[in-house]
């Protein structure tokens, strides 16, 4: 099942092609984790008219205990069957956009706050935000212990554990209308890769939901365990999603210019530049665990100096190499988000801090195709390089001060991101873990 649907004529037809009798509402709460419920298909007509009601003060950053009821009204455009569901009596899924009872947009809804930022966009002249992400994941055993199910390595295969559950994921995806590049074993043991084919940014946001379930979901069949935590294990590399993006006018790569050296045009440059600028601001929300500023350490592969370059995988940017004939594939790669991100407010930062660059002409400075992570502080220092936040609580910190995350996020997902990630900090930090107790009871 690949077809798309226009409107709720569409849907309503393939909802008797596939004899669908039971239809999830999907919608995420702000920190991207995925919330569902389930109605009878005889609902979906009024679900689509009037919405179907909820409790929104139960949701994660949500409305409070007052002001709690919520409308979520399902997107026809998004209908999917799940394909590891039954085939007889089927069930379809929506993803939903989220209102208040007088039905204006939630501003809660991380979803509403990707749509505003193409808004601004489309407002500077621009039709498309593609977006092209690569998320890495693991496989163990089970949720207790990152126990690994191989000893292979980067685009190794005969020590390869997983190849029919990556077969398996990807006709699950494809059953879905998700389209799939290529999908590889990684780097660490028991690590993988499978890289989704670019599309536009709402869509886009959608598909990285659905795909983190697929991938645990045909995981959970095989009696395994997916995660996409972004540090599972010690001394390896961790997980991330570069991220590669560009904008359109139309048809059109706005990013593209057969007379630079490096076929940038002016956009992509001050598109780039403002990403450089402004990524400690939105580091916050491209990664935003605990666990995600223990990928972010040199020496695995993962982006800490904050430059760009063509060849230079040590970098934060990454232009890939113009092919000729292949203007529309012109874009940068981001290196630094991980995959356990929320993709609607992760896309949406990464757009606002490009735009500002663009608004702005920020001027882009040069490529560094050194190996950042063998230069000296010094060296570093001389060309102005500086780093990523170094945790949790330095990435508030710097996104505690940001206009442009809060215009990008808007004022009630930015209060309520940050007093979440401050509980999570306080949490985190008056723990005793095994490390001290191992390193500092037998000698203090």
């Amino acid at each position: 099942m690949n077809q798309k649907p226009r409107d709720v004529k569409d849907v309503m037809e393939l909802l008797k092609k596939y004899d669908v009798r039971f239809v999830r509402l999907w919608f995420t709460d702000i920190l991207g984790q995925l919330k569902s419920f389930a109605i009878h298909v005889e609902e979906l007509e009024t679900a689509f008219k009037e919405g179907m009601g909820f409790d929104g003060s139960s949701i994660k950053g949500f409305a409070r205990i007052d002001e709690s009821d919520m409308i979520a009204i399902p997107d026809p455009t998004t209908f999917a069957l799940l394909p590891w569901r039954p085939k007889e009596k089927a069930v379809a899924r929506f993803f939903c956009d989220i209102y208040e009872p007088d039905g204006t947009p939630y501003k809660g809804d991380p979803r509403y706050a990707l749509k505003r930022a193409l808004e601004k966009m489309k407002k500077m002249g621009f039709t498309n935000f593609y977006l092209g992400p690569e998320l890495e994941f693991f496989y163990f055993k089970s949720d207790k212990a990152p126990e690994i199910l191989d000893e292979g390595g980067y685009f190794d295969y005969p020590m390869d554990a997983a190849e029919d559950l990556r077969r398996d994921t990807i006709l699950a995806l494809e059953e879905m209308g998700i389209k799939v590049e290529y999908s590889h074993h990684e780097v660490a043991f028991s690590q993988h890769e499978i890289d989704l084919r670019y599309t536009d940014a709402l869509e886009m946001a959608d598909i990285v939901m659905t795909y983190r379930v697929t991938v645990k979901e045909i995981a959970r069949k095989y009696g395994v365990y997916a995660t996409f935590m972004p540090k599972p294990i010690f001394g390896v590399n961790g997980s991330g999603m570069h991220t590669h993006q560009s904008l359109f006018i139309g048809d059109k790569n706005a990013f593209f210019d057969p007379k630079d050296p490096y076929h940038l045009s002016d956009i992509a440059k001050w598109y780039t530049a403002g990403l450089l600028k402004h990524i400690k601001e939105i580091t916050l929300v491209l990664n935003q665990w605990i666990n995600s500023y223990k990928r972010l350490v040199p020496g695995y592969e993962a982006p800490v100096y904050i430059c760009w370059a063509r060849r230079n995988r040590s970098a934060l940017i990454r232009v890939p190499m113009y092919k000729p004939g292949k203007e529309k594939a012109t874009r940068i790669e981001l290196r630094s988000p991980d995959p356990a991100c929320n993709p609607y407010l992760a896309f949406a930062a990464m757009l606002h801090a490009g735009l500002k660059g663009i608004e702005e002409k920020y001027p882009l400075p040069e490529p560094v195709e050194r190996d950042v992570y063998h230069m000296s502080v010094e060296e570093r220092a001389k060309l102005g390089i500086e780093e990523l936040p170094g945790s949790l609580w330095e990435a508030i910190e710097y996104a505690e001060k940001s206009e442009l995350l809060k215009e990008a996020l808007g004022d009630h997902i930015f209060e309520q991101l940050l007093i979440s990630k401050k509980v999570e900090w306080d949490d985190y930090r008056i723990r005793v873990t095994e490390y001290e107790i191992e390193k500092y009871l037998p000698i203090l």
